[in-house]
């Protein structure tokens, strides 16, 4: 288990909820920059494997979103050349180019949220609150990866009895995938009938139904979420001050690099890296004891 995980599921709430927020509104280039740097590390030291292999999806996606934005947007004062006398500017190149990175990033902290906050921690959460509404929101989450294992499991059948979905003709692959996925729905309505008896069998539904724990809210959990709120809350007021506000059209505007802007920027950076921070400084704690082994 990594050492970020093990910290009370409020801390981690909180701290997904923290860095996507910003992200989605901070369009200034150096706040972008930072998001997608940190985002990225993060997520190769939480699943490093799964990153490596989804990056043949999102390159493709950064550079489809980027190339999108010049042609449907023509604003700007600094035009490159035209496209059926249609003006491609660099402003709105570059206004794409960071509405991709913001996208990207987004994906990124969900990528880290999904592997960080498991159903059970969800449902500690919320289930107080609003059971039914934790519950459902817990299984919709847990449907897509298990979806995803049990089709892979049933195509990898199916080619050992010849209903292989990638060769042979069109209409041989057509009706292998047909096959493949009337299995994962048979699959998935057997599923969702054991799923409803174990349910009952544990008392869901129940008006006095307990619920056991193991989290518990220790001191570490208080500093780090101090911290998190804090630098949260700096970042909100310079936002409102509009050291986070960067234009693009009409034409763009001034990076600022005072005392201020900077140790903005430090503060936003060192929020989002937390979780590096914890994980870095629980890697030297281990190799030092191991090394006086």
């Amino acid at each position: 288990m990594r050492a970020f995980e093990t910290y009370h599921p409020i801390v981690l709430f909180t701290y997904f909820l923290a860095v996507i927020g910003l992200s989605i509104f901070f369009m200034h280039p150096i706040y972008l920059l930072i998001t997608l740097i940190i985002s990225i590390t993060l997520n190769i030291i939480l699943n490093k494997r799964s990153f490596k292999n989804s990056l043949l999806f999102y390159i493709p996606l950064f550079i489809i979103v980027s190339l999108c934005n010049p042609f449907f947007s023509h604003d700007g004062m600094k035009v490159l050349f035209y496209v059926n006398y249609n003006p491609i500017t660099l402003e709105a190149i570059l206004y794409g180019v960071a509405m991709a990175t913001m996208l990207l990033s987004v994906v990124f902290w969900f990528g880290s949220y999904n592997s960080v906050m498991t159903s059970d921690k969800f449902l500690y959460l919320f289930g107080k609150m609003s059971p039914a509404i934790s519950l459902i929101l817990s299984l919709t989450l847990r449907l897509v990866p298990r979806f995803k294992k049990q089709i892979k499991i049933i195509a990898h059948s199916q080619k050992t009895i010849g209903m292989d979905y990638t060769s042979g003709t069109i209409l041989h692959r057509i009706k292998s995938c047909l096959q493949i996925l009337s299995i994962l729905i048979t699959w998935a309505l057997e599923n969702s009938i054991e799923t409803a008896d174990s349910m009952k069998a544990r008392g869901y539904g129940l008006k006095n139904r307990s619920a056991f724990s193991l989290f518990i809210f220790t001191k570490r959990d208080r500093i780090v979420l101090t911290m998190i709120i804090s630098l949260a809350v700096i970042n909100l007021i310079g936002s409102a001050f509009g050291y986070s506000t960067y234009y693009f059209y009409p034409t763009f505007s001034e990076i600022a690099l005072t005392n201020i802007s900077i140790l903005l920027y430090s503060s936003y950076a060192l929020l989002l890296a937390i979780p590096i921070i914890i994980e870095t400084r629980e890697s030297i704690k281990w190799h030092s004891l191991k090394s006086k082994i």
